[in-house]
């Protein structure tokens, strides 16, 4: 995190107006920010299925087209699993006890990833300093020319046809290369500043991706065979991997969104204008796609909000856009998941060149 960029909080007129309309709305109906049964009901129904479609895999093991449903299956599974526990847990959303937003974060320990690393990437570096390049990590794709700061490139050109194969191969690239490169040199990226890394943590991650390892990789190998288990989890890590990237790139790198140059460390927007400017929302009315991607399809709301849980994202949506009218403070929305794909392979386009 550089603490040398600043924003221009100084009067804060739309934050101070949108801040005072969703305290007080939670506040009027004693409505707890958090998420509530519903939301540890999804939590169940979600972890329910991964050990039954894992099981079913290991022990039953069907016709090979049936494992491969499954595993597609599975794929999304892990996807939802992050989006809705792992994510509101991470924010310190999913629940009042601490204790237990702590326990259920880790849940990405158990899919692969390492939640220390991600919280350092996501909740401080892309929630803070969203679309900036150098200082929003996720927005440094390795191949890929997304900010307009960033140094076009010969294969750049390209990226439009092979945008998608990189996507496909993100969680793979995530969980068993991109994790250990940040553990060894103790930096989110090649020229950000080095963080600490607690001694307990470094244990957590070598334990937990042991264990991983074992569940995922070795325990397979012993009931159904290297080839079966190789093609299980590269369908799985395929499906993961485009849901979660895709998710990403449709809420942040779309043409109505705003990519900024830092003059002398500045920002001159207050911080949630600027997320305003460099989020959109997609889909928003369709129930299914909220309920299985945590409301991420409610991305500026979430920005906004960040630890407030998912699901009162639909209701907070009201707030917002009534205060951007009544600011004249422009709100990104695309009205379905197509149309925001649509722009997002327009900015793919548009930085190759």
């Amino acid at each position: 995190m550089n603490t040398q960029v600043k924003f221009n909080n100084a009067d804060a007129l739309f934050s101070k107006a949108l801040k005072l309309k969703i305290n007080n709305y939670f506040q009027k109906d004693q409505i707890n920010k958090t998420g509530s049964r519903r939301l540890m009901l999804k939590a169940i129904i979600l972890l329910s299925s991964l050990a039954l479609i894992y099981s079913i895999l290991l022990f039953i093991q069907p016709h090979w087209i049936f494992n491969l449903i499954l595993c597609v299956i599975l794929g999304v599974n892990l996807a939802a699993i992050g989006f809705n526990i792992m994510h509101d847990a991470g924010h310190n959303s999913f629940s009042e006890n601490k204790k237990l937003n702590t326990i259920l974060s880790y849940s990405l320990n158990l899919l692969g990833g390492n939640i220390f690393l991600w919280k350092l990437k996501h909740n401080i570096a892309h929630h803070t300093y969203t679309n900036i390049n150098g200082e929003d990590h996720d927005i440094e794709i390795k191949f890929m020319r997304i900010h307009h700061d960033q140094p076009l490139k010969r294969h750049h050109k390209y990226q439009h046809f092979y945008f998608i194969l990189l996507y496909s191969i993100s969680y793979l690239a995530w969980i068993f290369f991109q994790d250990y490169e940040k553990y060894f040199r103790q930096r989110l990226s090649v020229n950000s500043e080095k963080f600490h890394f607690p001694r307990n943590e470094k244990i957590i991650f070598w334990v937990s991706k042991f264990i991983h390892f074992n569940i995922f990789i070795t325990i397979p190998i012993i009931f159904v065979g290297f080839g079966p288990t190789f093609i299980g989890l590269l369908v799985t890590s395929i499906v993961c991997g485009l849901c979660l990237a895709t998710v990403f790139q449709l809420a942040h790198v779309v043409d109505e969104t705003e990519f900024k140059t830092l003059d002398n460390y500045k920002v001159e927007d207050e911080w949630m204008i600027h997320q305003l400017q460099s989020t959109a929302n997609f889909a928003t009315k369709s129930k299914i796609l909220t309920w299985l991607l945590g409301g991420l399809n409610y991305q500026v709301e979430h920005h906004l909000f960040p630890k407030i849980s998912h699901i009162h994202y639909p209701k907070i949506n009201e707030f917002v856009k009534e205060t951007c009218v009544e600011y004249d403070i422009k709100y990104n929305e695309y009205k379905t998941f197509v149309d925001a794909f649509k722009s997002h392979l327009k900015v793919i386009k548009s930085m190759s060149v």
